[in-house]
């Protein structure tokens, strides 16, 4: 009996551990992208995640992106400890993390050292602009996934037009923002249901859609 439960153990004990390295290496291959940023890695954290690895469902990536970009730190380095943190608790979030620093890590280290000797060439100059127009890109992508997920009627809409223009405009601290948002949709929930008006708290996902073209576009 005792010899069952051991094998059970050690079991339990080998699939934590490859879902541990499954974790460190799918958060390495995605920590590259990180040259525009954290919000230049959410769609490729959302390809890798939903699509291939069923980790989260279409809709929950949403409302990670929103934590994760609400919470202090890099977006990038946030949705990976939660996505982490779900699927193997805290272990889980050290792996993500740890795997999704890395990469930048190296490749910051490899550009300071090449930058001296090659940051007055022409083709280096060329290919750094070009890889900030795919930078906008990804950033352009992840703003679209993330307002599919996010907007959900007039109210909602209305909030992110008027914070894009505050953020434009009157240069506000985004986290001033943040907490306003939040007492903003707490009290608007609040008088919609007194005045017996429907309220969105989630959109549902588009039948028919194609997310591996949508991550390419």
């Amino acid at each position: 009996m005792r010899d069952g439960k051991d094998k059970g153990s050690i079991k339990n004990l080998n699939e934590q551990f490859m879902l541990l390295i499954q974790l460190f290496w799918t958060f390495f291959c995605i920590g590259p992208s990180t040259f525009g940023g954290g919000y230049a890695m959410l769609p490729i954290i959302e390809r890798e995640v939903v699509n291939k690895k069923k980790w989260m469902q279409e809709d929950e990536i949403g409302e990670l992106i929103s934590l994760a970009g609400s919470a202090p730190g890099g977006v990038g380095v946030n949705a990976a400890a939660m996505i982490g943190h779900r699927q193997a608790g805290i272990a889980g979030a050290v792996s993500a993390v740890i795997g999704v620093t890395c990469p930048t890590f190296l490749i910051v280290i490899l550009i300071s050292v090449f930058a001296i000797l090659f940051r007055n060439q022409p083709k280096v100059e060329a290919a750094l602009k070009g890889m900030n127009g795919g930078i906008i890109a990804l950033i352009s992508m992840a703003a679209y996934r993330t307002a599919r997920y996010s907007i959900l009627d007039t109210t909602t809409a209305i909030a992110a037009i008027v914070t894009v223009a505050v953020l434009l405009f009157a240069g506000i601290h985004p986290l001033y923002l943040i907490i306003s948002g939040l007492i903003c949709g707490m009290a608007v929930i609040r008088i919609k249901k007194r005045l017996g008006l429907q309220v969105k708290m989630e959109k549902k996902s588009v039948t028919g859609s194609y997310p591996e073209l949508e991550y390419y576009i």
